[in-house]
């Protein structure tokens, strides 16, 4: 059912996405009434120097 891609600077420890996947999973679930399993979540490290907000790496 839903896929989430989830786009976070680097860094975040492994609990903090733990964290992350639980909230978003409860959320969904309560939100479309669906289960556990049927919530994928995808989550993707960019370093800093790979994204810009407003012409500006976030790097710089």
């Amino acid at each position: 059912m839903p896929t989430f891609n989830i786009q976070l600077f680097e860094g975040r420890s492994i609990e903090e996405k733990r964290a992350l996947v639980v909230a978003i999973t409860e959320a969904t679930c309560k939100t479309l009434a669906c289960s556990p399993a049927s919530v994928d979540i995808i989550i993707q490290d960019v370093k800093r120097e790979n994204w810009a907000t407003a012409g500006k790496l976030w790097s710089d």
